[in-house]
């Protein structure tokens, strides 16, 4: 069963570290709402049994999303 991908572990931050830098960074916010966006997509796609290429476009556009959200939290606030 498919199951949504948990965005702060990968991080190895606390969700509330992560809104805290939210509420600070308008990109970021929207970084991170791409990537929740990016994640349901994938998860509704592996439910749907979707081939595995949509699958896997699916997850680059979301490890991309990621990577952008990695690079806004490393610039300084």
């Amino acid at each position: 069963m498919p199951v949504p991908h948990d965005l702060y572990q990968d991080l190895k931050l606390s969700k509330e570290d992560i809104q805290q830098k939210r509420t600070k960074d308008p990109l970021l916010d929207s970084l991170i709402n791409k990537y929740s966006q990016a994640d349901a997509e994938v998860v509704k796609a592996e439910q749907a049994k979707s081939s595995d290429d949509s699958v896997k476009k699916l997850k680059e556009k979301r490890f991309q999303v990621k990577e952008k959200i990695v690079q806004q939290l490393q610039v300084p606030s």
